[in-house]
């Protein structure tokens, strides 16, 4: 089963978190044992799994790849200047699987999943895929 979520995002660098939707894909299609497999199909956007209680962790992540990867760099040369933003998202990596169990996702007490923006604000979109 598959689906694909839209979502818009409102920084030029974000972390939203999209636990709360996958579950509830899983939910709905009633898969009680397998694989969520969450995709970004952007360039410049990705999907990870992070802490999702302590919200200075995301600001944290967000701060250290500017240090790492900062938007304007002289020796830059991709025409359309975002450059740091395909570096962020090959860093963070298209996408994550979650095994399923009992219907649930299973992540640790503190994880979340995340889409990351890097070049927004955007109109995005990332996919689901369930296998059981």
């Amino acid at each position: 089963m598959l689906k694909k979520n839209s979502l818009k995002t409102t920084k030029r660098d974000d972390m939203i978190d999209v636990t709360t939707e996958v579950q509830a894909f899983i939910t709905e299609t009633g898969i009680q044992e397998g694989i969520a497999f969450v995709y970004c199909s952007h360039t410049t956007a990705g999907i990870t799994i992070n802490e999702n209680a302590d919200p200075d962790v995301k600001k944290d992540m967000l701060r250290r790849l500017d240090e790492q990867y900062p938007w304007n760099h002289t020796l830059d040369l991709h025409m359309e200047g975002n450059t740091a933003a395909h570096l962020k998202s090959s860093t963070v990596g298209s996408s994550q699987q979650v095994i399923i169990h009992k219907g649930s996702l299973i992540l640790g007490t503190w994880q979340g999943l995340y889409f990351c923006e890097f070049d927004g604000p955007r109109e995005r979109q990332y996919f689901i895929k369930l296998t059981s």
